[in-house]
């Protein structure tokens, strides 16, 4: 997404190989659209181009690494391109033009999955750190899942230095206390601009006026929403005595800013932070997301028109070549299976899809028996990504957790508040890692004039003398960043010396990662039940098949991801 057309020219991206054309003025017509289209295989940039201006459209910004562009165009423009020989076709973005929301929508919306924040509550307290013990962090006691995976076993020998790892997310908070020793500014961008409201006048991330400079950009240093922080921190928190620690504690921390601040994700935004990770020596990617607006994108599903089909094509062939150009230049490659609680290997029902109204009046409508051949959830699915499912206290796959048997690389821990011997709800049960200071007061969880922490999912360290604010969160998106956070350990443990500090082969990478990974068999039965008793007083349940043996499986493909074993002797 861009935001809008207001008297300034588009913003270059600042990376070598991305061309940027200006658009200067106000958009001529409510009507204009903005598009992203990609270059059809073998067809020139040149011909690519004049495909787009046959159409109708004007070439706002163009990744030439991949053949993908950004374009505004009248409404009709997707048909043309879409029977263009030249192009791929195009992906609707937004419409350019959209008003202001009113004062009572000025609220900035902070969309984070449900499931991430499902067990949050009046009720309860905040876990208690147990007693500080010598050469570990304030609050290292409640990181369980760090003990899952054997970090801290793995770092006596190998903590990442010189590894750089991407966070493509809602952005880093690299003021935090426990993210600034290892945040890399210089290298750190901002992808996105803030989108005010959706194409039917609601808001998405909230009036421009409230940013700094009011121009809709945030810097490369700044997270409100939290996802990405948290992200980060699981990934590269410094053992420096403030709070926790992270799987890899001295890796470099790079914000590749693709998400909103709603937590909307976009194409253009994701294949461009590809492209620039590939350019820039970076050595592990961790995406805690899916492109929208579509959660499956198929290539011939009947429900879907013509155009959505060929948006969806798009956004496959797209995020596909952004995924190859990072990986074959070093870039190994993770992300989250997602909490749909689903085997994607299995035929689905999406309802949720298109999830963002990118023209007016739109909105979601059910798709059954999508197959699982033709509908990808990407980046998940792309080819050469390390799918990683979430794992509870007590290495059960979560009950959140989407699987399927070949889908799943790996698992991680992901956190599952209901993992208890009575399946009742435990903030302990879910992962502890930063959370940004203006965010929590935003929210009402920190209290401005005292630093208190309000709220029983959040968790305060002032033991430096500076505090530092942490949060709870459930997700796959929390389990991704542990096996990134392996993966940046295998790279710094058995990589080679380059210009950029290490580098090593992502296909090496997957390899020790499953290898070393801890055998994890299906349960008996294999039909698992989850039993969940929620705080409003009802029981849910939900049943999981697990197919597979001990290793490779669907609920944790190779095995929980262990940092010990992955930086041991081979």
């Amino acid at each position: 997404m861009r935001r809008l057309l207001t008297g300034a020219t588009a913003v270059a991206l600042g990376v070598t190989g991305t061309l940027v054309m200006a658009n200067s003025g106000n958009a001529t017509s409510d009507q204009e659209v903005r598009y992203v289209v990609a270059y059809a295989e073998g067809s020139s940039a040149a011909s690519a181009r004049a495909a787009v201006k046959a159409a109708g459209g004007e070439i706002v910004s163009e990744n030439s690494d991949i053949g993908v562009a950004t374009v505004t165009a009248g409404e009709d423009f997707a048909r043309a391109a879409n029977a263009s020989s030249a192009l791929v076709g195009a992906a609707q973005d937004r419409i350019v033009g959209a008003t202001t929301p009113d004062a009572a929508s000025k609220a900035r919306k902070q969309e984070v999955s449900k499931v991430e924040t499902e067990f949050r509550g009046t009720k309860g307290s905040a876990p208690k750190a147990p007693k500080h013990k010598p050469k570990t962090e304030p609050l290292s006691g409640l990181q369980w899942d760090m003990a899952q995976i054997d970090a801290a076993a793995a770092n006596k020998t190998e903590r990442g230095k010189g590894v750089r790892v991407g966070i493509l997310d809602t952005g880093v908070d690299g003021s935090h206390p426990d993210i600034a020793p290892n945040f890399d500014a210089k290298l750190s961008r901002n992808f996105t601009t803030d989108i005010p409201v959706d194409a039917n006048g609601a808001a998405v991330d909230g009036p421009c006026e409230d940013e700094p400079d009011a121009s809709c950009t945030d810097a490369a240093d700044v997270d409100e929403n939290g996802h990405g922080t948290h992200v980060a921190s699981t990934i590269a928190s410094p053992v420096n005595g403030v709070g926790i620690s992270g799987v890899a504690p001295q890796a470099d921390i790079v914000n590749l800013r693709a998400g909103q601040d709603s937590g909307y994700f976009f194409l253009q935004p994701s294949v461009d932070a590809l492209t620039y990770a590939g350019r820039n020596g970076i050595d592990v990617v961790n995406m805690s997301y899916y492109v929208d607006p579509w959660l499956f994108n198929c290539t011939n599903h009947p429900a879907d028109s013509a155009a959505d089909q060929a948006e969806q094509v798009t956004i496959i062939t797209a995020m596909q070549r952004a995924l190859d150009y990072a990986r074959a230049r070093g870039v190994t490659l993770v992300a989250a299976a997602g909490n749909q609680a689903i085997d994607y290997t299995k035929p689905q029902t999406d309802a949720s899809s298109p999830d963002y109204a990118s023209e007016p009046g739109e909105a979601a409508y059910v798709r059954d028996l999508l197959d699982p051949e033709s509908c990808v959830s990407m980046p998940t699915e792309g080819n050469g990504v390390i799918a990683v499912s979430a794992t509870g206290p007590s290495e059960r796959k979560s009950y959140y957790s989407s699987y399927g048997d070949g889908f799943v690389d790996v698992a991680a821990p992901g956190g599952d508040a209901y993992d208890t011997a009575d399946g009742t709800r435990d903030y302990a049960a879910t992962i502890l890692a930063a959370y940004p200071y203006d965010l929590g007061v935003a929210e009402g969880a920190i209290d401005p004039a005292t630093g208190e922490v309000l709220v029983p999912w959040a968790v305060s360290d002032c033991s430096s003398g500076e505090c530092s604010y942490y949060q709870y969160l459930q997700g796959t998106s929390m389990a991704s960043p542990h096996a990134a956070g392996v993966a940046a350990l295998i790279v710094g443990k058995y990589g080679k010396h380059d210009r950029s500090g290490k580098t090593l082969s992502p296909r090496t990478v997957e390899k020790i990662l499953r290898w070393s990974a801890t055998d994890k068999a299906c349960p008996v039965p294999a039909d698992f039940t989850y039993v969940r008793h929620l705080p409003n007083g009802t029981t849910a349940t939900s049943t999981h098949t697990c197919e597979g043996g001990k290793a490779p499986n669907g609920f944790y493909g190779s095995g929980i991801v262990n940092a010990k074993a992955a930086v041991g002797r081979r």
